[in-house]
């Protein structure tokens, strides 16, 4: 435990407040996520009509929806849907890109130029837009609409992968192993897909933040999660209707989601700053240099 306090990337995220804040919120949240239900007090579900729309209170922190539903209680359980499907788009998004990446950065030739024109296709609609209309034809369910965002997200990180691929295929280390008569299988898994990780993992901690958001806006929509299901985004859709009367309903899943993406994207600067060092001095000399 010690040395892995002591690895340089761990020291530099422990100096970094912002990445230490960031990464408290996401695990809090993760851990509520994965507690929060157990200990919950009520049913997400369980319909109590006399207590409809009450305020926040000692029985109920977040009040209650238009049919009586704890409002804490549902938060709880839709982070366990909403950060789950936030991480499995992220992971399929990541397998994906890193893929395509790796080969067409280290094939070239005809390989790489189909590989990334399918990519400047893919990049040419804006990626909200492409979702919408992917789970638009799918029809709506977290299935569907996790599908969709997984399809439309992956081409980031194929970019970036394959930028890394290829310059690191270049370099002395590799060139030697190819030299050996090392297959390109075991040269790609052993020199240059751990030298191309550090910004993988960066570019995945800030993605979550921004699936979050799209599962959410897509949800509000109607094309993801259906009610009752208490996901944050459906429960900002049905919130709405009461925004005037009960400003909590839209209050408390607006401010999760807010914290949910601020923690992240403190966290991705956080690992940016500290898997890249020469990119956090460079930005440290420009400081100075305006403030000179």
């Amino acid at each position: 435990m010690a040395a892995f306090l002591e690895h340089p990337t761990i020291r530099a995220l422990r100096r970094n407040p912002s990445a230490v804040a960031g990464g408290l919120v996401v695990a809090t949240i993760a851990v509520l996520a994965i507690v929060g239900p157990v200990l919950a007090p009520y049913d997400p579900n369980a319909q109590h009509l006399g207590d409809r729309l009450q305020g926040p209170s000692l029985a109920h922190p977040f009040g209650t929806d238009q049919l009586g539903r704890d409002v804490a209680t549902r938060l709880l359980y839709g982070a366990r849907i909403t950060l789950g499907l936030a991480v499995l788009v992220t992971a399929v998004r990541l397998t994906i890109g890193v893929v395509v990446g790796l080969i067409a950065g280290y094939c070239g030739g005809w390989v790489d130029e189909a590989l990334m024109r399918l990519v400047d296709v893919l990049l040419a609609f804006p990626g909200i837009v492409l979702a919408l209309v992917v789970a638009g034809i799918l029809g709506p369910s977290l299935t569907n609409l996790a599908l969709a965002l997984a399809v439309v997200g992956w081409t980031r990180y194929a970019r970036v992968v394959r930028s890394s691929v290829l310059e690191m295929r270049e370099r002395p280390f590799v060139q030697a192993s190819r030299l050996t008569g090392a297959p390109r299988r075991r040269v790609l898994r052993r020199h240059v897909l751990p030298n191309v990780a550090g910004p993988v993992i960066v570019l995945a901690t800030l993605d979550l933040g921004g699936v979050i958001l799209a599962a959410a806006g897509l949800s509000f929509l109607g094309l993801g999660a259906q009610p009752p299901a208490p996901e944050w985004g459906t429960m900002l859709s049905t919130g709405r209707h009461h925004l005037r009367e009960a400003s909590w309903l839209v209050n408390a899943p607006g401010l999760a989601i807010v914290i949910a993406v601020l923690g992240s994207n403190l966290l991705g600067d956080g690992l940016r700053d500290a898997l890249d060092p020469n990119d956090r001095t460079d930005r440290g000399s420009r400081g100075v240099n305006r403030r000179d």
